[in-house]
Formats: structure tokens, C-alpha cells, sequence
């Protein structure tokens, strides 16, 4: 009787697990999506009138107008515990990582930068995950890591060619980056804070640390900027970016795992590439154009699950 019901249960746990790797994949590619449009419409601000320090003023500042009362009004409040977890998630992925990020993208190209961060950064997740909590990555997903890297480097060496040599101080600050976010999935997913308070976490630390600064220091430069530039950054910074693609972010590496949603995220070069031809001018060659392939076949197979080695239980249930 036992190996009959474990026989029946079997089924519908595979049926649950897929169905949630379904859900994980959409809220995955709602990320990619924002992820790819924020490195096209960062670049097109820092290029222009408004700075860096404009950009993080308004993704966060705007991020904790809408997000605190989840973590602020009566009955929502969190216990201290999650409030220091909450500050450690602001220093991986909020302030220091959107700076580091317009950093790089003042000193290369939006297409360059979107490669670098979000390509890099499945890689040192899986190898942090392996390394310090001996986590299962599989072959398949050695395999994927090892053909992203192969991918982003072949991208950088087609946009050396094509457009001259990368800065190095750009690519030393935007693999940092990378590194960073991959430690941030890898805390989050064990924080047990949900994706919203994380979100919201991330929005209100960086506020209180970087705006009275902003302010202090008279580093605006909104009175210079047209009003359209200044509205399509308060949109796609403090909405879309601190809000949705945070939340979307957080729900993906729930479902998925850190391993598998950080490589999916690999996928946001493709994306911002092809938006940056019509938004940028900034055309890819033939050999970017491959190297953007190989990275595709990478996440394919890093964001496949470990096969795990079968139970005592569910031995039981097969026919012999």
C-alpha cells in the first residue's frame, strides 16, 4: 500500500514542480525585460544632463515612497532581524551596485555593460553556492557557466574589435557589481524575508543612507534636465526598476532557486542589445552577434535543475 500511494504522489510532485519552474521562468523573463530596458535607458541619461547620483536619487528615493508602508504601517512592521538583513541587501543591491553599474556604463557602452553585470553573474552565484554552501550545480549547469563566460568573452573581444578596447576600470567595476548581486541571491533566498520586504527593505536603507548626501551636497542637477528625461527616469527608475523588477526578481529566485533565476538573468544582453540599435544607434556585428548565442545556450543548461540521485521512497514505487 505504501509504494502505491508513493507511486501515485510521485506524479502530481512532478506535476507541482513543473508548474512552479513555469511560474519562476515568467516572473524571470518579466525581469529580463525592466533588467535590459534599465541599461538602454540608464546610459541614455548619463550621457546627457543628468548624473549618476540624479539616477539613485530617484530609483530609491521613489522606490521608498511607494514600498515603505509594506514594511512601515501598523501590522507590516518587521522584527529587527529583518531589518539588518534588510541593510546587508541594500549594500549588495542597492545603492553601491546602481553606482558601480552607471559607473560602468559612463565608461563603456550600454551593450557592454549589459553583458558584463547580468552575464557574470549566474557564474559567481553557482560558484559562491558551490563553494561556501556546497551546494549541487550539475554538469549541465558547469557546462551552461562555462559557455556564458565563454559567450561574454567573445562579446567583449567583438566590441574590442569593433569599437575599440573596453575601459578597464569599466569592466573591473561592473564584474564587482556582478559579484555582488550573485551574493545577494544567495542571502535573499535564505533570508525568508518575502520579495515585496525585501524590495521594500532595499528601497528604504538606500534612501536614508544616500539622500540626505544628495541633498547635502548639491549633487542635483534636475534643474538642468528637460522634463521628459526627468519622467522617463522617475518611471523606469523608482517604478519599475525599486518596485516591479525587484519583487519580480525576489519571486524568480524564490521559485527557481538562485542558481537557476541568476542564469536566466544572463539572457538581459540579448535583450538590451537589440533595444539599443533603435534607442542607441548602437549596432551588434555578426561576431556579437554569435557570442550572444553562445550565451543563450548557456542559460539553457545553467538554468536547468541538478538531477538529484533517486530516494529509498521512490525506488519503492517503481515496477521492477
Amino acid at each position: 500500500m505504501d509504494s502505491v500511494d508513493i507511486a501515485i504522489r510521485e506524479p502530481d510532485g512532478r506535476r507541482l514542480a513543473s508548474r512552479t519552474r513555469l511560474i519562476g521562468y515568467c516572473w524571470a523573463a518579466l525581469t529580463v525585460s525592466i533588467f535590459a530596458g534599465w541599461f538602454v535607458v540608464t546610459r541614455f541619461s548619463v550621457t546627457r544632463e543628468l548624473t549618476i547620483w540624479d539616477i539613485t536619487a530617484l530609483r530609491f528615493g521613489i522606490g521608498a515612497v511607494l514600498l515603505a508602508p509594506t514594511v512601515l504601517r501598523r501590522g507590516q512592521r518587521l522584527p529587527p532581524a529583518a531589518w539588518r538583513d534588510g541593510f546587508l541587501f541594500m549594500l549588495l543591491w542597492g545603492v553601491p551596485f546602481v553606482l558601480l553599474v552607471a559607473m560602468g556604463l559612463r565608461l563603456t557602452t550600454a551593450s557592454q555593460a549589459a553583458s558584463i553585470t547580468p552575464t557574470l553573474m549566474p557564474a559567481f552565484a553557482g560558484l559562491f553556492a558551490w563553494t561556501f554552501l556546497r551546494e549541487r550545480q550539475g554538469r549541465a549547469r558547469w557546462l551552461g557557466y562555462g559557455a556564458i563566460v565563454c559567450g561574454l568573452a567573445g562579446l567583449v573581444t567583438a566590441a574590442a574589435i569593433s569599437h575599440g578596447a573596453p575601459d578597464p576600470a569599466g569592466l573591473v567595476v561592473l564584474a564587482a557589481a556582478s559579484a555582488m548581486w550573485a551574493v545577494y541571491t544567495i542571502i535573499f533566498r535564505r533570508s525568508g524575508v518575502t520579495p515585496i520586504q525585501a524590495a521594500a527593505l532595499i528601497c528604504v536603507w538606500s534612501a536614508v543612507t544616500f539622500l540626505p548626501f544628495y541633498v547635502l551636497l548639491g549633487l542635483s542637477r534636475f534643474g538642468v534636465a528637460s522634463l521628459g528625461e526627468i519622467a522617463l527616469q522617475a518611471l523606469y527608475q523608482g517604478v519599475l526598476m525599486s518596485g516591479v523588477a525587484i519583487v519580480t526578481f525576489n519571486r524568480s529566485v524564490a521559485l527557481l532557486g538562485s542558481g537557476a533565476a541568476s542564469a536566466i538573468i544572463a539572457l538581459v544582453p540579448c535583450v538590451a542589445t537589440l533595444l539599443a540599435i533603435p534607442i542607441l544607434g548602437e549596432v551588434p556585428t555578426a561576431l556579437e552577434g554569435a557570442a550572444i548565442a553562445v550565451i543563450v545556450a548557456g542559460v539553457l543548461l545553467a538554468s536547468k535543475p541538478p538531477s538529484l540521485p533517486a530516494t529509498p521512497s521512490s525506488k519503492k514505487g517503481r515496477r521492477p
